[in-house]
């Protein structure tokens, strides 16, 4: 029995299925045709929804996907699209990675004047406007906003990549930089699977370039797949790693401090104190550095969330003392007042309603899940739409109080996009 087969055998269709799940129907469609995977958030929900357990989940998955369509003479309500803007920008992130490779191999004199585009300053332009996206995410309230945008300066980069004949280190740098960006969009789509592929895709290109600074940041991004999986030892593995490539990198710039925070979430992760305090110690140290150690882009670690992160280590690891007060600090800086970023807000606020649920405090859960609700519906944020529904894991005795049970029906009613 495939996925399709075990829905039909408990009479729903894709729609009714999608409801249950918040999903998109589409998404239920690609399920079943095996053009993508169900998440880990999700698949709790689904092998709910089809009264399976997760192992008898991962049986139906495997199937093959032809059982996935729709049968007595009705197409798939979910067809190979080539214009599908997920599968268009796969496409991209192959092309890119094949000429990259390429030109890092063909013989090329670098006393060469570059080609007529790159003479015209185009390296110049994709980092401008590299630049320019990276702000443009931040400052989004939705981050899928910029997605088209992304798939269109992909493309025009793979053909000024195709057509340079000289150094292509700067169209290189240019290219692992964009496909960070998209892996912070489909991350917070909670697409990690496309995520992880667009940071491994912008490593492998960064190595080509000798980009060390570039290369350590998509390594830190591919440890947040990790770590959003609570695959908590990989993600250490991978932190090493970058670290070690920062230490060859620009020591002006904030790369290694960026590793030692993450590292700490990691540390946290395994429930190693000790070890996630010294790595903040060694992240803080960014305040040493001069204003110019951010990029504006890929790189934007200046110490400006050591609070907020400082505040949801200490959630992890139970310090609920020391988590509240970094937490509510966090929430007085500008950068996090009402109406500001609202993933961070959000995410703190999450933390705020996590302590509170520790604390079976059922007032302190309610006032901030509410205000953080608020402002994923506001953002369409995935990100913060998953950590809410970590918040339920965490009620407990609460979920008797009406007023958390209330709430839990609100979250479960996000949808993740």
């Amino acid at each position: 029995m495939g996925l399709a087969k075990r829905r039909r055998t408990l009479n729903y269709n894709q729609e009714k299925l999608a409801q249950l799940l918040g999903v998109d129907r589409t998404t239920v469609g690609r399920w079943e045709s095996g053009r993508i995977d169900p998440q880990p958030p999700q698949r709790r929900g689904l092998a709910a929804a089809l009264e399976v357990s997760l192992q008898e989940l991962d049986a139906l998955l495997t199937q093959p996907r032809a059982a996935g369509q729709e049968i007595a003479g009705h197409q798939s309500s979910d067809p190979p699209n080539a214009g599908d803007s997920d599968e268009m920008i796969r496409r991209e992130f192959l092309r890119i990675l094949t000429v990259s490779g390429a030109l890092t191999v063909l013989p090329v004199d670098e006393a060469e004047a570059l080609t007529e585009g790159v003479r015209r300053g185009m390296p110049a332009d994709f980092a401008r406007m590299n630049s320019h996206l990276w702000q443009v995410y931040q400052l989004a309230r939705s981050k899928g906003s910029v997605y088209p945008v992304i798939r269109d300066q992909l493309t025009t980069l793979n053909e000024a990549l195709a057509g340079s004949r000289g150094s292509a280190r700067p169209l290189l740098n240019a290219a692992a930089d964009l496909f960070q960006l998209a892996g912070e969009v489909a991350f917070d789509r909670n697409r990690y699977s496309d995520a992880a592929a667009s940071y491994s895709l912008a490593a492998s290109i960064s190595k080509d370039a000798k980009a060390y600074d570039l290369w350590a940041c998509a390594l830190v991004r591919h440890a947040y797949v990790d770590m959003s999986e609570q695959r908590y030892h990989q993600a250490a593995q991978m932190l090493g790693v970058a670290e070690r490539l920062a230490v060859r990198g620009d020591n002006n710039l904030s790369t290694r401090h960026w590793v030692a925070s993450v590292q700490a979430e990691a540390y946290a992760g395994l429930g190693d104190l000790e070890a996630c305090e010294r790595a903040m110690d060694r992240a803080e140290t960014v305040r040493e550095l001069s204003t110019d150690s951010v990029n504006g882009g890929w790189l934007r670690f200046d110490g400006a969330r050591l609070a907020e992160a400082r505040g949801s280590r200490y959630v992890q690891l139970g310090r609920l003392d020391l988590a509240e007060g970094a937490l509510k600090n966090a929430l007085e800086q500008t950068a996090l007042a009402s109406g500001q970023s609202y993933r961070r807000r959000g995410a703190v606020l999450t933390d705020l309603a996590i302590v509170g649920a520790k604390r079976r405090d059922a007032e302190q859960v309610v006032a901030y899940g509410r205000e953080a609700i608020s402002l994923a519906r506001a953002s369409a944020s995935g990100y913060v739409t998953r950590r809410l529904r970590d918040l339920c894991d965490e009620f407990g005795p609460l979920a008797r109080d009406h007023r958390v049970a209330e709430l839990g029906a609100e979250i479960a009613t996000l949808s993740t996009p």
